[in-house]
């Protein structure tokens, strides 16, 4: 089949050349032509005549049912964005004094996100006199990345911008993976899965 560029293409009367390189319903090659005689052969087939390459010497058109043709392709086309897989950049903020159990709660969400296929930009915010210590936040990123080097990987090393400092980490594809087949497993059942999130 051929991809329809973004405008309509031109069918039936609307066509103004002369001669056309006409195609068959079934994709024969059936030469080049008047319109008239090849919006005559669409016409007996009870189909339209599509202008499917309007600038080739001469323009080829094509005998179709234009309208089954637009709906496959706006099913195709539902179809890749279904497929598509959107990947977000989530960030999770974290301070260079964290305690234990702030870490561990903030990791659980990068450990979310992460299953979710999406990468996460991890800050360490530094305010006043903490800036004379950027290593406090560097041992912070060394040790998330450590924590998560099972399911996740350093997309760009910890840098320093202004009283910031970034790293960002990506999943691997085997933590999607084990989420998608978590998510199948426990979706089997009608009322399960409906209250994890």
């Amino acid at each position: 089949m051929f991809a329809i560029a973004a405008k309509e293409p031109r069918l039936n009367e609307q066509i103004t050349a002369r001669e056309v390189r006409l195609i068959g319903y079934d994709g024969e090659q059936m030469g080049i032509c008047a319109v008239e005689e090849a919006q005559h052969v669409a016409d007996n087939a009870g189909l339209d005549l599509v202008e499917i390459a309007p600038n080739a010497k001469p323009p080829v058109c094509r005998v179709m049912d234009y309208g089954k043709f637009k709906y496959e392709q706006a099913i195709k086309q539902k179809q890749a964005r279904k497929n598509q897989t959107k990947i977000e950049t989530k960030e999770m903020k974290f301070r260079p004094k964290i305690d234990v159990g702030d870490y561990t709660t903030k990791k659980k969400h990068v450990i979310r996100f992460l299953e979710q296929g999406n990468k996460v930009k991890i800050t360490i915010m530094f305010r006043g006199r903490e800036m004379a210590h950027p290593d406090q936040g560097l041992s912070i990123l060394e040790r998330l990345a450590d924590d998560l080097k099972d399911m996740a990987v350093i997309e760009a090393q910890p840098k320093m911008e202004g009283r910031n400092m970034h790293m960002v980490i990506a999943p691997l594809p085997s933590t999607v993976k084990k989420k998608k087949e978590a998510a199948k497993k426990g979706g089997k059942g009608k009322n399960q899965g409906k209250d994890e999130e």
